[in-house]
């Protein structure tokens, strides 16, 4: 075998069939199960090493070594990442932040596979793999969930997927699209989950197996399950006077409840739905007292009764079978309950069963624990008797079976529809009928009062003949489980590129979510770095920002220099939005670019606001050049270092953002921008802040060409200008005034579209701060004007700024000079945007101004321990900013301590300097 073939056998070697010969890593086995029983033995020589590793999960050592595919699919760390990985190597790909728009939809074979509480469209990730990366790149991602990222860096390497995308390939495998010219070609990616669930999913989506083999076994467990277990789910009834046998498609339940007037109990399907109108009452009667009641007034009835599979008493809320519907002949009936029902479920529930069931006590949690006042604390509890019987048996059938991990995943797919979580939608069952009629409640253990039953016999059958007609023939991918802040089997700058979708704060508890499917398979999360914000774990806001830090400087760490990170982000809260970014800054990385997400569009807008988080945000950021920081290190105390960033950081840049004939700014090319980024990289890597923001300002109009007030390099700005040209409409950013910065940003774009008079923007202005934040002190207009801007007074000749405004828009003033009278009492009294020398003096000034109000708050803080209600967020910004260049950490932290703690998290500069400082005092 010649070396190119051995090295590509490393990866991918996947038998025909059972016999025949495989590769890996540089071995040579008989058959796969050779290979499988090899690196198993290996994995559990390594494993007192691995349970070293943050994250190793909860469960014995044969259980995790009987799920596990080695070396490709570990349920725990995997130990050979890096030599799976030492062969692929390319050269830098030169690229900017990827900000052209996506519009893929949650749907597809692929994507409907298998199920999770959130999940990426592979397609949508294809874009980013293929704009960062080159065929053979390694790409991870360390919060995979189902492992879309793995089947997206596959499908870079199948003509067909790509082309579905829009993008054209030519004979050579070159890709053309309207974002860039990209190589065809399979790139390689790690999976890291912390949940042993989401693992065992990501393995499935990325294995190659013996589609022939697997579709066999499948089949006799399609068979073995119809011909013992259909029985529990048949129904007896009488058509045309004669009594038939049907096959139940579903069943519906309904808890009873006691009357908060009389105390007599009822059953609430019977007495709150109302039949003939299809809906369920708000206000519904006592059937005995007649009282008007509400869903709030009354309570579940709980009664006492044994449990044979715990082998105790148990109390639990009653409830009822009120709706069966089946199918005979090909038809579907709907029928009430009637005796023979009951008499199957009491068969059941009496049932001698000699297979095990899960019967796990629900972990404490904010969401696992909240059934317990309806008396749903085991795992078996949230299932039908029968239902669970079925799992217990699929269970034992495929726990020795090669194919053990995609069983499991197919199973845990159908419990989607099977559990007692499953909401049924009254006007839709009532009026249509169907299994449109129930909805998965997801992100919630939430079990509502009238719940839908699916045979699990009949769901595991579909997922089966679904995943058989779509199992993607992929060549493995690396799967890993373990934590994210604990890397440590992974090398040092050997990631090309970084894809993660991460929990966001309080969003999901997903330990909780998976517990019930983790003691189906014996192996659970180890929760103690899952970074979410939790009060049963004793996780607020900072905790998550430090987890998340914690993995993002593993992630800084196995990143190659000059290489990108993607972190799509969602969450409504901009307190969670701004650990991220500080986290993210703090491990090293240079944030490029902030996109939000249009789900209508699939379009994306530059964002600078916070309170953009209302939508999706994808967040575009790299690690930057050793070369640079060490420069960077060597210039302290000089402002080289400042323009020495700026030079790096304006390279990452996007030259030109703009489509359909339209131009807009790229926020992270304006000054003050730019300023903002030179001064967090410089605090975050513990370096002081060389240069002001006056002196920046006038820096950045020397040093670089200047184009619609942002800031190019001299290799960028022909190709700004040319496609400038071809745009006939330019548009400024969106802004959301909430604070003062905001304000003076819009009033800036304001004067930028026309130069306009106080009593001209006045108006305006008051609308647009309608939701200032309540802790914010807003100057009055006037006072921000003087501070920030310049007002034409009719003394000198008339600023170009104002001049080529009037003679653009009035056709009087077409010709004239800016000298002429006519001209200057058009412009009398209008405010205007001044040019860097003057914005500097400007700026030192209002620098002044926020700094004496800094010393006013802080004076006022030594007569009374009380917080700050009201003030000048840009003074506290300004205050910090120059206690940080004075060392005088204490002040920082003595100050932040008495602001509000909702201020703190949601203003990221404030949060940068207050967290730095005390990291600086041992805090």
């Amino acid at each position: 075998m010649t070396k190119d073939s051995e090295q590509l056998s490393l990866l991918n070697a996947q038998a025909e069939a059972d016999n025949t010969p495989v590769v890996c890593l540089g071995m040579t086995f008989a058959n796969e199960e050779a290979r499988r029983n090899y690196f198993r033995e290996e994995l559990r020589k390594k494993l007192p090493e691995l349970k070293q590793i943050e994250g190793f999960p909860i469960g014995e050592d044969e259980d995790i070594i009987a799920l596990s595919d080695p070396p490709y699919y570990t349920a725990c760390p995997n130990p050979w990442i890096n030599e799976l990985t030492k062969s692929n190597s390319s050269d830098l790909k030169k690229v900017g932040p990827y900000v052209s728009d996506i519009s893929i939809g949650k749907s597809g074979a692929i994507y409907n596979a298998h199920s999770y509480h959130t999940k990426v469209p592979h397609k949508a990730i294809m874009k980013y793999i293929l704009h960062y990366t080159n065929p053979g790149d390694t790409v991870i991602d360390v919060f995979s969930g189902t492992g879309m990222t793995g089947v997206a860096g596959y499908m870079c390497g199948d003509k067909k997927e790509v082309e579905s995308l829009g993008f054209h390939v030519d004979e050579n495998n070159i890709i053309s699209s309207e974002e860039g010219i990209y190589k065809l070609g399979k790139r390689n990616v790690i999976l890291n989950d912390l949940s042993p669930t989401a693992a065992l999913i990501s393995s499935n989506y990325n294995r190659s197996i013996n589609k022939k083999i697997f579709e066999d076994e499948a089949r006799n467990i399609i068979n073995d399950l119809s011909g013992n277990l259909d029985r529990f789910f048949k129904t007896k009834d009488i058509l045309n006077g004669k009594e038939i046998e049907g096959e139940i498609n579903y069943a519906v339940w309904s808890d009873d409840f006691e009357c908060s007037e009389c105390g007599i109990d009822f059953n609430f399907f019977d007495v709150a739905v109302d039949r003939d109108e299809k809906k369920v009452e708000n206000e519904f009667n006592c059937p005995s007292c007649q009282a008007i009641l509400t869903k709030r007034k009354i309570k579940p009835l709980l009664i006492k009764e044994y449990d044979n599979i715990l082998g105790s008493i148990v109390e639990k809320v009653s409830q009822k079978l009120v709706l069966i519907n089946y199918t005979y002949n090909g038809k579907r009936y709907d029928k009430v309950p009637d005796q023979s029902d009951l008499k199957l479920i009491k068969e059941i529930e009496n049932i001698e069963w000699s297979f095990e069931i899960p019967t796990d006590r629900m972990i404490d949690g904010d969401e696992s624990r909240r059934n317990d006042k309806i008396g749903l604390t085991h795992t078996h509890h949230f299932f039908t008797k029968r239902n669970m019987l079925t799992i217990s048996y699929i269970l034992e059938k495929v726990k020795d079976s090669e194919y053990k991990s995609l069983y499991l995943g197919i199973l845990r797919s159908s419990l989607s529809y099977s559990t007692k979580m499953v909401k049924v939608n009254i006007s839709r069952l009532l009026t249509d009928g169907g299994l449109f009629s129930f909805g998965a409640v997801t992100g919630t253990l939430y079990v509502p009062s009238v719940n839908g039953e699916r045979p699990i016999t009949s769901a595991f059958k579909s997922k089966l003949e679904s995943v058989i007609k779509t199992i993607p023939n992929f060549n493995e991918n690396i799967i890993t489980n373990q934590s994210s802040v604990d890397l440590k089997n992974i090398a040092s700058d050997s990631i090309d590129y970084i894809f993660i979708d991460p929990p966001f704060g309080a969003n999901l508890m997903y330990s909780e979510l998976n517990f019930i499917w983790e003691s189906f398979m014996k192996i659970y999360t180890d929760n103690k770095t899952e970074a979410i914000v939790n009060n049963t774990q004793k996780k607020n806001l900072f905790d998550y920002e430090n987890l998340m830090n914690g993995a993002l400087n593993e992630l800084y760490r196995i990143l190659k220099p000059e290489r990108w990170i993607t972190i799509e982000f969602s969450n409504s809260q901009a307190s969670v939005w701004n650990s991220i970014q500080n986290a993210l800054q703090k491990a090293g990385f240079v944030i490029a670019n902030v996109a939000a997400l249009d789900k209508q569009q699939g379009s994306f807008k530059a964002v600078t606001s916070t309170t953009a988080v209302k939508q999706d945000l994808v967040i575009s950021a790299y690690k930057p050049s050793e070369e640079n920081l060490h420069k960077m290190r060597e210039q302290t105390n000089t402002s080289d270092s400042a323009w020495t960033f700026v030079n790096q950081h304006l390279e990452k840049l996007p030259v030109f953002s703009g489509s359909k004939g339209e131009a807009s700014v790229i926020p992270e090319r304006t000054p003050r921008t730019l300023f903002d980024r030179m001064v967090a990289y410089h605090v975050q890597n513990g370096l002081p802040v060389p240069i002001s923001s006056a002196e920046f300002q006038i820096g950045v109009s020397q040093r670089f060409p200047m184009r619609d007030g942002m800031a190019f390099l001299e290799s960028q700005v022909a190709d700004y200008d040319k496609k400038r040209t071809l745009v006939k409409e330019f548009s400024q950013m969106s802004l959301f005034v909430s604070d003062e910065n905001s304000a003076i940003e819009w009033i800036r774009q304001q004067l930028m579209k026309k130069p306009q008079t106080r009593q001209d923007l006045h108006p305006q202005f008051m609308k647009e701060i309608q939701h200032i934040a309540k802790h914010e002190q807003l100057p009055e207009l006037d006072d921000l004007l003087v501070q920030n801007f310049l007002r034409y007074e009719g003394e000198e000749t008339v600023p170009d700024q104002i001049g080529s405004y009037l003679r653009r828009n009035y056709h009087d003033f077409r010709g004239l000079e800016n000298t002429d009278d006519k001209l200057k009492d058009k412009a009398m009294n209008r405010w205007y945007v001044p040019d860097p020398n003057k914005q500097a003096d400007l700026d030192k000034l209002r620098e002044k101004t926020l700094l004496r109000e800094f010393e006013s708050y802080v004076e006022e803080l030594n007569t009374h321990k009380k917080k700050l209600k009201q003030f000048r967020t840009e003074a506290i910004r300004a205050g910090f900013k120059k206690a940080w260049s004075e060392k005088n950490y204490e002040k920082i932290v003595t100050v932040g301590d008495r602001l509000p703690e909702s201020v703190i998290q949601e203003d990221d500069k404030l949060l940068m300097y207050y967290d730095n400082a005390q990291v600086r005092l041992g805090m």
